[in-house]
């Protein structure tokens, strides 16, 4: 390349720069120029207002303890509305076999290493959380029941 097609190519640069800076530069102070700035940034606070989707809650846990075959306190009961995300935690002294029917999830729980259901509510009505152990046992494995109500 030329010494003169260099200095051409540097004086293109410049005109593209200063034409770039005229047309993104406002105008003036006319009326007109100050109405399209202030709707153009009330747009653009709008559409990152929208963008920014609010983090769900964590759904709190149900805990159930099983001890010497028995839930503390009692079995338990937990409800729901049909779509909620369902968080149950299961722990017990003893290995065992924990059931939720009809969801159809079946968990092993040991000392020390509870069963965790998480599950979508999408199936209205009562359902039983059972203890395998129990049940072969002839005791009532009756542990607790997730309810699951209409939204």
């Amino acid at each position: 390349m030329s010494r003169n097609q260099r200095i051409g190519l540097i004086v293109a640069a410049v005109v593209v720069a200063v034409l770039a800076f005229v047309i993104a530069s406002p105008g003036g102070d006319d009326e007109a120029d100050k109405a399209a700035q202030t709707t153009t940034t009330s747009r653009s606070d709008t559409t990152a207002t929208e963008t920014e989707a609010p983090t769900p809650p964590k759904p709190e846990a149900a805990k159930i303890n099983v001890r010497g075959g028995k839930v503390a306190g009692g079995p338990a009961e937990i409800h729901a509305k049909n779509g909620d995300t369902v968080v149950i935690v299961v722990s017990a002294d003893a290995p065992d076999d924990i059931h939720l029917h009809g969801y159809d999830i079946e968990k092993p729980v040991e000392p020390g290493k509870p069963a965790t259901f998480r599950l979508k509510a999408n199936l209205e009505g009562e359902f039983e959380i059972e203890s395998h152990v129990a049940e072969d046992a002839g005791r009532d494995p009756l542990l607790g029941t997730l309810i699951v109500e209409p939204r």
